[in-house]
C-alpha cells in the first residue's frame, strides 16, 4: 500500500513536464499501432503519441508527412550514403540498441575512430541539444550534414559534388519516394541540380522527419504509470524509482520529465534553455580538467567554467545503450552508479589520473551519496524498466531494404 501511495506522488513529479504541455493544450493520445503500415499519401502526419507525451516541435519549413518519414527511413539504412558504400546512418544507430552502436566511440566509414560515443536517436524530436556538447546545433536538418559531409572526424565521408545525389536520381525507387515526399520540385537553393526533387536539402529534410518519428514511450515503466498496471514493473523497480526521485540522490534533477533528460522541447515550448553538466568524470592536471578533445561546451564558448559540461541524455532504454558517458568510458550501469555515488570518478594512474569529485567545474548537485547493495539493485531494476522492447523491434523503424 505504501508503494502505491508513493507512486501517486511520484507520478506527479515524473510527469511534471508532460503536465505543462497538457495544460498548454496538448492531449495525450493512444499508444501507436505497430501493425499499421504508413499511408505515404497522407498530407499530414499522425504522431500516435504515447500517454503523457507532448506534440514535438517541427520547423515550419519541414512539416511532417508519412511520405517524408518513409523516404527518410530508406535513406537512413542506405549504405550508398557513405563514401565507400560500407556504412549508413544505421551503422552507428542500430534499432536493437535504441539507435546507438554499442561502441565506446563511433567509427567512421574509413575506419577513423571518433572521440565520442554515438548518442541514442530515441525521442530526439524532443531534444533541445542534438550532440553531447554543441549548444549551437539545434535542428536535425542541419545536424544531418555533419555525419554526411563532415571531415573532423570523417563519418560517412561524402564530398560535395560526388556521385551520391546522381546515384539517388538514377534509382527508380527513390524517384518514386521523393515524388511522394516532395510533390513540388526544389529550385537550385543548395548547389544541387536545379529544379529537382532529389536534392541535398530534401535528403536532410527526410532524414530529420524519420528521426523525429522514433518515439519511445511503451516501456514497462510507462505501463505502470500511465496505464495504471501495477504489475508492469517489479517491486525492486518501484523502490528504485523512489530512490531516483529522493534526496540525496536526486537523479531527476538532471534526468527529469517524461523523457528523463536534461532539456526537452515541444511544440508548446520550443525555446527551452539547454542544460549541460560537468559530473566530475575527470579531473586531469593541466590547463583544462577534461582530456582533449572532449572538453565539453568549452569547445564552443571558450569559457573555462564550461570545461567538462556535456548534455544529460535521455535515460529511456538506457539498459541497452552501454557503454556510457560521452566517451564510453564506463562499461556498465553499475559503474555509472559508482561514479555518481562517489560524487565524481577517481582515476588512480595513467594520463587521466585525478579525483573527479574535486573538479572545480563540477555541478554542485553532484555531491555523492551512500548506496547499499540493495539500493544498487533497486536502481538498476528501475532503469531496466525504462526499456521499450516494442521500440527495439518496431517494423516502422526497421531496415526497409531487407524486405
Amino acid at each position: 500500500m505504501a508503494v502505491c501511495r508513493l507512486r501517486s506522488i511520484l507520478v506527479l513529479v515524473v510527469s511534471s513536464a508532460a503536465l505543462i504541455w497538457l495544460f498548454a493544450g496538448t492531449a495525450p493520445a493512444a499508444s501507436p499501432d505497430t501493425d499499421a503500415s504508413p499511408d505515404t499519401n497522407k498530407d499530414t502526419y499522425d504522431w500516435k503519441l504515447p500517454h503523457g507525451f507532448p506534440k514535438p516541435y517541427v520547423p515550419p519549413d519541414n512539416p511532417m508527412t508519412a511520405a517524408k518519414v518513409e523516404l527518410g527511413r530508406y535513406l537512413f539504412y542506405d549504405t550508398r550514403m557513405s563514401v565507400n558504400g560500407t556504412q549508413s546512418c544505421a551503422t552507428c544507430h542500430k534499432q536493437e540498441l535504441a539507435f546507438t552502436d554499442g561502441r565506446p566511440v563511433g567509427v567512421g566509414a574509413t575506419g577513423e575512430h571518433h572521440s565520442r560515443s554515438a548518442m541514442s536517436l530515441v525521442n530526439v524530436a524532443y531534444s533541445a541539444a542534438l550532440t553531447w556538447s554543441n549548444p549551437q546545433l539545434k535542428a536535425l536538418e542541419e545536424q544531418a550534414l555533419t555525419p554526411m559531409y563532415g571531415d573532423h572526424p570523417i563519418e560517412l565521408g561524402l564530398i560535395e559534388g560526388d556521385a551520391f545525389l546522381p546515384t539517388l536520381r538514377a534509382d527508380p525507387k527513390y524517384q518514386t519516394l521523393f515524388e511522394r515526399a516532395f510533390p513540388t520540385k526544389d529550385n537550385d537553393k543548395d548547389g544541387d541540380k536545379g529544379n529537382d526533387r532529389i536534392t541535398r536539402q530534401n535528403v536532410t529534410r527526410a532524414l530529420a522527419s524519420f528521426e523525429r518519428s522514433i518515439i519511445s514511450g511503451r516501456s514497462p515503466y510507462d505501463r505502470y504509470h500511465f496505464d495504471r498496471d501495477d504489475n508492469a514493473i517489479p517491486a525492486a523497480a518501484k523502490h528504485g524509482e523512489a530512490l531516483f526521485f529522493s534526496s540525496p540522490l536526486s537523479c531527476f534533477r538532471c534526468h527529469g520529465g517524461f523523457d528523463f533528460s536534461g532539456a526537452t522541447v515541444s511544440e508548446a515550448n520550443p525555446n527551452r534553455e539547454i542544460e549541460f553538466h560537468n559530473t566530475g568524470l575527470y579531473n586531469v592536471s593541466g590547463l583544462l580538467s577534461y582530456p582533449a578533445p572532449n572538453v565539453g561546451i568549452y569547445e564552443y564558448t571558450k569559457s573555462k567554467e564550461d570545461v567538462g559540461k556535456f548534455k544529460a541524455p535521455t535515460l529511456r532504454n538506457i539498459a541497452v545503450t552501454a557503454p556510457y558517458m560521452h566517451d564510453g568510458s564506463i562499461a556498465t550501469l553499475e559503474g555509472v552508479l559508482d561514479h555518481y555515488a562517489a560524487g565524481g570518478r577517481s582515476i588512480a594512474t595513467g594520463e587521466h589520473a585525478g579525483v573527479g569529485h574535486d573538479n572545480p567545474n563540477k555541478d554542485p548537485i553532484i555531491g555523492g551519496f551512500p548506496l547499499t547493495a540493495q539500493d544498487r539493485a533497486n536502481l538498476i531494476a528501475f532503469l531496466e524498466s525504462l526499456t521499450d522492447r516494442e521500440l527495439l523491434n518496431d517494423p516502422r523503424f526497421s531496415n526497409p531494404w531487407t524486405k
